[in-house]
């Protein structure tokens, strides 16, 4: 395909987010993000991509039938969902024709197949250093609230375990369907309970509705919320502040590797270029930028792999480093997930997060967390969080 080492190949590559329905807040930013890293691919002259874009509308049922007419059109290579559940359904549509999806989010980790490449952060680079945080800033009681599915059950169970293995507890455990946004009972057990603070793995519409309810309830009970009952969350973003609105927006902790505040010229770029490209929706996230390295790292192998092909385009992304905004990341070949930064940031009352914490490199992924203890966290796997302010 490079007989002429001065033509331009051209790829056809899949982008599947929900772009509507009830986590559009989030998965509309993410395909932002690879359109984003597309327009800037096709300007270097290296490949030219060609996306072709559906959008599932946040319906389980949508998504192998959409990955199938992508597949069978032709299309090896795919950056999409958001959700595990989504992930899951699809992965077997993507083995059956021999094709890749690159999922960018941070996920529970705990899977592995030939077919996938994972973008975002496993649970040993965000929900080991939010135990870590959480317990000795907040306290050792937890309360779990989350959406009934994949996510919030695996992430529910790793935090038991580490809870409980340090001596703590977990006082309840809270599953609402996604897209729920009655809360009154929810919090009402959290008020009774009064945990050291609560872990949501509530996503879209649950996830900001559930926080502006829990920070209008203890107003009006003059509790201070942040201080007596903070929210802590590996998926709490940007976006959802913006959603969230109001006086409720600040004071709430999270996992993340990447924030639109990190002080990085690369980052400075991606937050300035995203707000250009798209001014109605100009906050990045997480998930923005885990979409926008996909497809970034996506063309690299293209370009030397020379083919879509999933075996050579492997083969060319083992070798990959990229200076994505949050910083160097790298393949590891091993597992196809990423080395990441953890961070923790706190939320601000103009939709940002500052950074309080965050590891000095980047960090191995572990995704079946087989370095891990957990009466000692950090023995093996990562070194303790450093504290930036």
């Amino acid at each position: 395909m490079f007989g002429d080492p001065m033509t331009t190949c051209t790829f056809r590559i899949g982008l599947m987010f929900s772009s509507t329905g009830p986590y559009s807040s989030v998965a509309e930013p993410m395909l932002n993000g690879a359109l984003l890293a597309v327009s800037e691919v096709n300007a270097s002259g290296r490949v030219r991509l060609e996306p072709v874009v559906v959008n599932p509308g946040g319906d389980l049922a949508r998504y192998a039938p959409l990955s199938s007419q992508l597949l069978s059109s032709g299309v090896r290579q795919v950056v999409g969902c958001y959700t595990s559940s989504s992930r899951k359904e699809v992965i077997p549509v993507f083995e059956k024709h021999d094709a890749m999806l690159w999922y960018p989010s941070h996920y529970e980790g705990f899977e592995s197949s030939d077919n996938v490449v994972y973008t975002g952060a496993a649970p040993n680079q965000h929900i080991l250093p939010l135990i870590d945080y959480l317990m000795s800033s907040y306290g050792d009681r937890a309360f779990c609230v989350g959406s009934n599915y994949i996510w919030a059950w695996e992430n529910n169970r790793i935090l038991r375990e580490v809870v409980v293995a340090r001596g703590g507890s977990v006082v309840a455990e809270r599953y609402l369907p996604v897209g729920e946004t009655d809360f009154d009972k929810t919090i009402e057990a959290i008020l009774l309970a009064r945990p050291s603070f609560v872990f949501s793995s509530l996503i879209g519409v649950s996830g900001y509705g559930f926080i502006r309810r829990l920070r209008e309830i203890c107003v009006a009970r003059g509790i201070d919320q942040p201080a007596n009952l903070p929210v802590a969350s590996c998926n709490l973003n940007e976006p959802d502040l913006i959603d969230i609105g109001g006086d409720a927006m600040d004071g709430h902790i999270s996992s993340s590797v990447y924030f639109s505040s990190l002080a990085t010229p690369e980052n400075d770029a991606f937050v300035a270029n995203y707000a250009a490209a798209y001014p109605h929706k100009p906050a990045t996230s997480a998930d923005a930028e885990a979409s926008y390295i996909a497809v970034k790292l996506l063309a690299a192998a293209l370009a030397e792999a020379g083919v879509d092909e999933i075996v050579p385009v492997r083969r060319a992304l083992a070798c990959q480093r990229l200076k994505a905004p949050q910083g160097e990341v790298a393949v590891d070949a091993d597992t196809m997930h990423l080395h990441l930064t953890p961070r923790i940031g706190r939320s601000q009352s103009d939709a940002t997060f500052v950074v309080i914490r965050q590891e000095p490199v980047a960090v191995r992924p572990d995704p079946y967390l087989v370095r891990f203890s957990a009466t000692d966290p950090w023995s093996s796997s990562t070194a303790q969080l450093r504290v930036v302010s």
